[in-house]
């Protein structure tokens, strides 16, 4: 998401027009979901992706359109059997896609780029907001939790901000919706959720674990009691790095209910001490690397701090998928693609399926 309004920044500080194009809605067996983004530019290139395949083919075709005649439109793409078998799906599927034209030289939506761009680098539920009442006269908003609503649909808007993003709050949601609210008609999507991945422990694993997390959209948080494995020579990816006592964690960070914890410490006793800590913050997901001998002997110790045995096999332990995974890399792959299920769980998402 950064990289698409980025580049769509430069191109319209260069002077060209370009095409956004968002899927809307979705239904059946569709290789996207709501939410899913492409941007075309006037050079035929694009960046981003509704899906590959027949849908990203038949969109690029009508951007062009859209481009030529300089006017946005909705249009929806019913997929057919011999279509989705082409990419690998095994039935059809319908999804409306919004076409959002945008002139050379707009500042607006240039100004309003860079209101998405400090949006992504909080950790702050945030959701992005287009006025699709009108095909061709559309306005783009970001609704933040801190700040209110923001953009040129809140320039636009007759009602005043306050009426407007009281209104539209039921809507905001964790998935991408659809609502009617004043008499027009809205098209919100999450544009952040707010949620940390906290990792204990600068090693090797995690090490490959920053990287593969942040490219995939995580705010990643390295905790060391090593200055040497907390830096950001060694995690440039991560949002910080912190050096400090791994038996009071609660000193340097306030973990919250919608935020992640791994545990990969450089010692059995260290991983007990940050594991017992982080279960009494009560994170969304708690993992936990390490032999199964060292998980029955730290889940001992839980009992007897007084945990009871629901609670500690909530935690992942020990943490990642199986996928035979021995290398630092391959266990980052392993926990990152834990943590991505993890996440589309609770977010919510129709298509995720049980492990």
């Amino acid at each position: 998401m950064r990289r698409l309004f980025k580049e769509l920044t430069e191109t319209l500080k260069r002077g060209e027009g370009a095409v956004l194009v968002t899927i809307i809605a979705s239904s059946g067996s569709t290789p996207r979901g709501a939410g899913s983004r492409m941007l075309v530019k006037a050079d035929g290139t694009s960046l981003g992706t509704v899906g590959g395949g027949a849908v990203e083919y038949q969109a690029q075709c009508t951007a062009r359109e859209v481009l030529a005649k300089k006017e946005s439109r909705v249009k929806g793409f019913t997929l057919t059997r011999s279509q989705v078998a082409d990419i690998g799906m095994v039935c059809g599927g319908n999804v409306v896609v919004y076409f959002q034209y945008i002139s050379p030289g707009d500042r607006e939506t240039a100004a309003f780029c860079d209101q998405v761009f400090e949006a992504l680098s909080r950790d702050e539920d945030s959701w992005l907001i287009l006025d699709i009442t009108e095909e061709t006269a559309w306005s783009m908003g970001l609704y933040c939790a801190g700040s209110g609503l923001l953009g040129t649909l809140a320039k636009t808007q007759e009602a005043g901000d306050e009426k407007l993003a009281e209104a539209l709050a039921p809507h905001l949601s964790v998935g991408a919706a659809q609502a009617e609210v004043l008499g027009r008609r809205y098209y919100c999507e999450p544009l952040v959720q707010a949620g940390t991945v906290y990792i204990f422990g600068g090693g090797h694993v995690a090490q490959e674990l920053v990287p593969a997390l942040a490219h995939v959209g995580f705010r990643c948080v390295v905790f060391d009691d090593r200055e040497e494995f907390a830096n950001r020579q060694i995690f440039p990816q991560a949002a910080e790095t912190i050096v400090g006592d791994l038996e009071h964690i609660g000193d340097r960070v306030s973990i919250r209910p919608q935020d992640y914890v791994c545990v990969m410490t450089r010692g059995h006793q260290f991983d007990y001490y940050v594991q017992r800590q982080a279960m009494e913050m009560k994170p969304y997901y708690i993992g936990i690397m390490g032999s199964r001998n060292k998980i029955r002997v730290v889940t001992e110790k839980l009992l007897a701090d007084g945990f009871s045995r629901e609670e500690i096999e909530r935690c992942h332990m020990p943490i990642g998928t199986a996928i035979g995974a021995e290398t630092p890399a391959e266990i980052a792959v392993s926990i990152a693609g834990e943590l991505i299920y993890e996440r589309a769980k609770r977010e919510g998402r129709s298509k995720v399926l049980k492990k």
